[in-house]
């Protein structure tokens, strides 16, 4: 797997931009306000791809161990990995 990572806020370290989304063959993003954020701001870009919601709190801290295993989890189901 080739993955990008990319946050949707403006103060994000690093910020999704529109050629993330092109470049994307599955979106997945933690929480539901993340997805309507880039229908928001990508609306063309989405046209044909879906955002999978992993419903995961984006409350952790930087690599939380249980952060790790609630994506890999989720991530996994999501790809049927």
């Amino acid at each position: 797997l080739n993955v990008r990572s990319a946050g949707t806020s403006a103060t994000a370290r690093r910020s999704v931009n529109a050629g993330d989304i092109r470049w994307a063959d599955h979106i997945l993003v933690m929480e539901h306000h993340h997805k309507d954020r880039l229908k928001e701001k990508f609306r063309a870009e989405l046209a044909h791809k879906k955002i999978h919601v992993l419903d995961i709190p984006d409350d952790f801290q930087f690599m939380d161990p249980d952060l790790v295993a609630l994506i890999e989890l989720r991530v996994g189901m999501v790809l049927g990995v």
